[in-house]
């Protein structure tokens, strides 16, 4: 049985339990299964936008670790920006996909406190930006595509952040990812949050995990600032479109991957053998591509984004 029940999944918890009492009396548990199974559907069917949010940072959920000794190989992790220290919150290094060399990069959060303590909860500091544009450099130099993994809540805001240069390091990858000359391509995998997602989220196809999120703040902070009442946040979630299925309907990102029923927590298997396919075949098609077609069409891609109207 799940050790961490969402709100909206205790009508799960309570089929759970009777399933497990009957498999320990050793009674057949077929029909309460199949009931199991249509519930966790049709709940995870209709979804809200601030259901999702859970679900994005279920504490089981797949981080960029997991999914580096599931979906790739050989991965090797560097660390290091050369000029303050090496930052936890975010890893990254050269593994294989499909047979090709990669460097992936990744937000990595904690299981429990000590490891959130040590991991800042998957949010860097400008260290950590700068590491993964030296990593990212490193793979321009050996041609080799640049992978990244998004779940942060966004960038550390501390005064040790802002002392050494946190919004230039967030400013400075964005303008090197722009012009970056290889392949670039991103999957948001939990929490997409504001510029410390997009820090590393500039890539020529952008996908996300059907429960993820993608927004420019939390509901929790947006509801806060508009309404100075953070019990808002549905409304504030629902007014954001921080879905995968909005933001695709809004042409922000290039594809949703299907997540097994129940979520990514619930098979991370499945969710890495789903993300592994999406990853390869969007790899595929971008190597074909000629460098300069390449940079082409992801100045294309953004310059495309939004539109202004004047009255």
């Amino acid at each position: 049985m799940a050790t961490h029940t969402l709100d909206f999944e205790r009508p799960l918890l309570e089929l759970e339990r009777q399933i497990e009492e009957l498999k320990r009396a050793q009674a057949d548990t077929h029909d309460l299964e199949a009931k199991l199974a249509g519930l966790r559907r049709e709940i995870y069917k209709s979804l809200t936008p601030m259901q999702r949010v859970q679900v994005a940072r279920h504490p089981k959920r797949p981080y960029p670790l997991d999914y580096l000794n599931t979906v790739f190989t050989d991965f090797v992790e560097l660390h290091g920006d050369r000029l303050f220290r090496d930052d936890p919150a975010i890893v990254g290094g050269w593994a294989r996909l499909d047979g090709t060399t990669v460097m992936a990069i990744g937000h990595q959060k904690g299981r429990d406190t000590k490891e959130n303590l040590y991991r800042n909860f998957g949010m860097a500091h400008p260290e950590g930006y700068r590491k993964a544009m030296r990593l990212m450099h490193l793979a321009e130099k050996f041609e080799a595509p640049v992978i990244t993994l998004v779940d942060t809540p966004g960038a550390y805001p501390g005064l040790g952040a802002e002392e050494r240069g946190q919004a230039e390091a967030i400013a400075r990858s964005l303008i090197e990812m722009a012009s970056l000359r290889t392949p670039i391509i991103t999957a948001v995998i939990g929490e997409g949050g504001s510029g410390g997602a997009l820090a590393v989220g500039l890539a020529d196809r952008v996908l996300m995990l059907e429960n993820s999120v993608y927004s420019v703040i939390s509901p929790e902070g947006c509801a806060a600032i508009l309404w100075k009442d953070a019990t808002q946040r549905e409304r504030a979630a629902e007014a954001l479109k921080i879905t995968a299925q909005d933001l695709l309907e809004l042409g922000v990102i290039d594809e949703i991957i299907s997540e097994p029923r129940g979520g990514a927590h619930a098979d991370p298997e499945a969710a890495a053998e789903a993300l592994g396919e999406a990853l390869k075949r969007h790899l595929r098609q971008l190597k074909k591509l000629k460098i300069d077609k390449l940079l082409k069409r992801r100045e294309e891609k953004y310059l495309s984004m939004g539109a202004l109207t004047e009255k």
